[in-house]
């Protein structure tokens, strides 16, 4: 009966800080739907939009190895509270710029940046704490909710900020999202997370701040299947953050701005990832995990971002993004699933930063470079007497957009081809037979 209440303890602590978060993340949304709205109007370039992508992800890669081991070294619940009221402080002072009139392109850039590096100690410690709060049988269902969260947060953002848009302005939107910061830090004050028995893992990997933060290069390295796992990532993110940086410009060009129908499109994928994550927590991934996560790579590949970048209507990209976030939770889930039960809790804070950062190294460049690729190669070569419109015209038209549509047809491709190579390598398909988990392996690998 003891046992019984203790996880029934552990899941009802999660879902009050998950509750938090869903709405921490419903006031993100929305505030990036109204500023990106608001970039676009200003600038009616792409590249404005995928440089506020690469100041964010950018100090998120660089600050996580030194993140992660600070997460390990204190506690996980304060690493999350002070993420949030960081982000929160980054809104404040977009609002205050925004009401004075002085508001600047370049003020999302530092935004994003601050943003990015506390974001980098916020997800390892959520990470982490989830395997102290629960069972690993619950692993890929707590985090089908997180995803879950993501997706629920994508559907009623756009509608409410676009409808609010007209009320309250800017201004009254960063001020939600504000309060939404507030939420989130007061459902952790209600959450208790253990701190976790030191192992051998983690006892090896203590000394200065420094040792600490490469110890996560240092415990995947000796571990193929784990870093075969994160290459794979690693080359998806390569591609898929080129057409992904390029979404909303893709999507206001081929419509003439049209708010409605990039709204609708984000909602009906954000409906995509809701039914995934609530598949996902239900289900709880398919018995080999590793299927999730390649097979859902190669379907989110094709029946999403290949058919966002065919489509030249509403409905088809609509069923495009709920296919495309479909997908993602399943991917995401299953990944999370084999790294909490295969890595000592200890140490998740190191290795699950820098886990992130060798999934994500690459995409500060895909960033930087999607928004001149889109402006300067792919846009002028897809207009009606561009180099490549005789070519490829009959498959996205051409005219505003068709350049950034053939972005994602080539990214859709390559990532079912990522996804298929996955699978010629057994240290990645069997990952989960090679790796004992950490509750049982009685020797260091």
């Amino acid at each position: 009966m003891e046992a019984k209440h203790q996880k029934h303890t552990g899941m009802g602590a999660f879902t009050v800080a998950w509750i938090g978060q869903l709405v921490s993340l419903l006031g993100t949304a929305m505030s990036n739907f109204a500023l990106t709205i608001w970039a676009y109007e200003i600038t009616g370039k792409a590249t404005a939009l995928a440089l506020v992508g690469f100041f964010f992800i950018t100090p998120m890669v660089v600050v996580s190895p030194l993140a992660g081991a600070i997460v390990d070294r204190y506690n996980r619940k304060l690493m999350m509270m002070l993420s949030d009221l960081a982000a929160g402080a980054t809104t404040v002072f977009i609002l205050l710029l925004y009401t004075t009139g002085n508001l600047q392109i370049w003020h999302l850039y530092i935004s994003a940046a601050i943003s990015g590096t506390f974001q980098a100690f916020q997800w390892p410690a959520f990470s982490a704490a989830i395997t102290m709060m629960l069972p690993k049988e619950q692993y890929a269902r707590a985090n089908g909710m997180m995803e879950l969260a993501g997706s629920a947060s994508g559907i009623f953002a756009p509608v409410l900020a676009g409808a609010m848009l007209s009320l309250i302005g800017l201004a009254g939107i960063l001020i939600v999202d504000i309060v939404s910061f507030v939420v989130a830090v007061g459902a952790l004050l209600f959450v208790h997370i253990p701190q976790p028995e030191t192992t051998a893992a983690g006892r090896e990997a203590q000394g200065s701040l420094w040792k600490e933060s490469a110890y996560g290069f240092h415990y995947i390295f000796k571990r193929p299947s784990l870093l075969g796992l994160q290459l794979v990532f690693l080359v998806l993110n390569l591609t898929s953050s080129l057409a992904l940086a390029v979404f909303a410009p893709m999507i206001l060009a081929r419509t003439g701005n049209n708010e409605l129908v990039f709204g609708s499109v984000q909602s009906l994928g954000a409906i995509g990832g809701v039914v995934g994550g609530v598949v996902m927590g239900a289900w709880g991934g398919p018995k080999r995990r590793v299927h999730g996560v390649l097979t859902g790579m190669i379907l989110a590949s094709l029946l999403g971002e290949l058919l966002l970048g065919l489509g030249r209507s509403l409905y088809v990209w609509a069923a495009a993004s709920f296919f495309l976030q479909f997908f993602i939770p399943i991917i995401n889930g299953s990944n999370q699933a084999i790294w909490q039960a295969k890595v000592a809790p200890d140490v998740q804070g190191r290795v699950f930063a820098t886990r992130r950062l060798i999934a994500w190294l690459v995409m500060p460049l895909s960033w930087l470079a999607a928004g001149p690729l889109a402006d300067l190669v792919f846009e002028p070569a897809m207009m009606p007497e561009g180099n490549l419109a005789d070519l490829f015209g009959r498959l996205v038209g051409t005219g505003p957009g068709a350049g950034m549509s053939l972005m994602f047809v080539c990214v859709g491709l390559l990532g079912g081809l990522v996804g298929l190579g996955g699978y010629a390598f057994r240290s990645i398909r069997d990952a989960e037979d090679i790796l004992p988990d950490h509750d049982t392996a009685a020797v260091e690998i």
